[in-house]
């Protein structure tokens, strides 16, 4: 056994003299005694305690092992799951588009060293006291995990990511075929407390210290004009080399807008320009087999999303996860769908009656993606609970507000753009009483969102100009005051870099594949600290 655990604590970087007693590693440190006496001599290191006893054991996992390892990590993280919350599920999008960049480069033959790398996710709660022993995820809550990843391999990486995130790691073992027979109740999850070795061990060995740039990480604040530095070149080379397909793309798209005389086409999610090719070839190819079934999208704007269907203010939603069939079927299906969105709008206009003439809307953006039959289902769940209370409302003396239906809210608020965020099992009462004390705050809320909104444009403008850049956005999550903020200090600067860039404003630092810069809104200035 010692010789096999001496081989990993090797290849895992560990430059030590060791014993094997009773299972454990005693390390003797006296081999530089006389360079480092004010060393303890001996520490007794028991692997197992630190790393499941099969890992010692294990080959490499390959790039298909690690996914499939990762697995109930994406179930945890998956932006999907967090529809009602679009902050934390921009912020898992960004991170596993980093995570998926760091899995690539581990990957690639020849690699040295990868830069430490800052993550956080968003990570829905367990429910580890089932009945059935198992793990399962709870629509409680969800939980902020942070962490950097600076490991050397495959295996080690999936490890610190279910420990970090506190997954189980026992199904990996299922993983490998050359790993020991010890039972699956010794896999204990990584310790905290690993071996700190004394600064003048790396500088009289010449091994790389793993703390040191971690906590240069640590130390250092990055800031807006460093990390353009770094990564103003390559995002340079990604876009130049994504013009030719972004040229292809907007050809397709005005196409087929022309062709099926749509509204607009677009993308729920943030995927590449190859990708976004891909399906809009699909459509085509769909367009050309049955043409009469897509004139029904005639007027509409259809969006590529994760599942088909109608979503709640009218759009068709393509499942990029479909094949051509269910295509068909849902534009076949088309004009019962355009009923029921007439009786949703009347539902609207009755629930608006009710409550003083107060509007009801769907906001895309800060609203979960609903299915037009789920939304009409909200809807007729509280246009009945309005009906039996009756609640008093002048006639239209609430014209000019507006609300959004949740389902996952107990008490009304009023949100700072100026709308109310009403649960469908609110009390009657109680949001009479809400509204009616807080309609002057919700129209002084809407007027600031109206006046922001014009600041913000016109700063865009400007920073479009100033900059040359060739697209400026920002993604939804951004808010008015946020984005305003961020370009007046945009403005302030001079930055060469962003020449003919395309620039989102985000709440990460991301090169894009196809090279947009992302830069968080609250950037920092100045220089970076050596």
């Amino acid at each position: 056994m010692g010789g096999a655990v001496r081989a990993q604590l090797r290849f895992l970087g560990w430059g030590l003299s060791t014993a094997v007693i009773n299972g454990c590693l005693e390390v003797d440190l006296h081999i530089y005694s006389e360079m480092f006496c004010h060393l303890r001599p001996v520490r007794r290191l028991c692997p197992g305690k630190i790393f499941p006893y099969w890992f010692l054991y294990s080959r490499a996992l390959s790039g298909a092992e690690a996914v499939n390892a990762l697995r109930p990590f994406y179930f945890a993280v998956h932006p999907d799951f967090f529809g009602q919350h679009p902050r934390e599920r921009e912020v898992n999008e960004n991170s596993l588009k980093r995570l998926s960049a760091y899995l690539e480069n581990l990957q690639k033959p020849g690699f040295k060293s990868l830069k430490p790398t800052q993550l956080m996710f968003y990570v829905r709660e367990t429910d580890q006291n089932s009945s059935d022993g198992q793990e399962h995820f709870s629509t409680s809550g969800f939980r902020a995990v942070k962490f950097t990843l600076h490991t050397r391999d495959l295996l080690s990486t999936v490890l610190y990511i279910l420990n970090s995130c506190s997954l189980s790691i026992e199904h990996i073992q299922s993983l490998n075929t050359n790993v020991h027979s010890q039972p699956l109740k010794e896999a204990t999850r990584i310790s905290d407390r690993p071996i700190k070795w004394d600064k003048s061990y790396y500088s009289f060995t010449g091994f790389k210290d793993p703390d040191e740039d971690l906590e240069q990480v640590w130390r250092m604040e990055t800031t807006l004009t460093s990390w353009l530095d770094n990564n103003g070149k390559s995002a340079v080379k990604k876009l130049k080399n994504s013009l030719p397909l972004r040229k292809e793309l907007d050809r397709l798209k005005d196409e087929l807008s022309h062709q099926l005389q749509l509204s607009d086409i677009r993308w729920q999610r943030s995927w590449g320009i190859a990708h976004r090719c891909s399906q809009l070839h699909s459509l085509g190819r769909l367009a050309q087999q049955n043409l009469e079934s897509l004139k029904n999208a005639k007027g509409c704007t259809i969006i590529f999303t994760d599942r088909s269907g109608m979503s709640a203010v009218g759009h068709v939603m393509l499942g990029t996860m479909d094949v051509h069939h269910h295509w068909t079927k849902l534009f076949e299906r088309l004009p019962s769908y355009f009923d029921l969105q007439r009786r949703l709008m009347l539902l609207e206009d009755q629930i608006s009656y009710l409550l003083g003439g107060i509007q009801v809307v769907y906001i895309e953006e800060l609203q979960p993606v609903l299915t037009l039959e789920e939304y009409y289902s909200l809807l007729d769940v509280f246009y009945n609970r309005l009906l039996k209370s009756r609640i008093p409302f002048h006639p239209r003396s609430l014209r000019g507000l507006r609300m959004i239906l949740n389902s996952d809210r107990y008490a009304p608020s009023l949100h700072e753009l100026g709308h109310f965020n009403i649960p469908i099992l609110c009390d009657p009462a109680n949001l009479q009483w809400f509204i009616l004390t807080k309609a002057q705050q919700a129209r002084e809320n809407m007027k600031r969102k109206e006046e922001l909104k014009v600041i913000e444009n016109e700063l865009m403008q400007a920073s479009t100009k100033k900059f040359s850049l060739e697209k400026f956005y920002k993604e939804p999550s951004v808010s008015s005051i946020q984005m305003v903020d961020c370009c007046k200090r945009l403005l302030e600067q001079s930055l060469p870099y962003l020449q003919g860039m395309h620039l989102c404003i985000s709440h990460f630092y991301s090169v894009m594949q196809d090279g947009d810069l992302c830069i968080p809104w609250n950037w920092k200035n100045g220089e970076a600290i050596k």
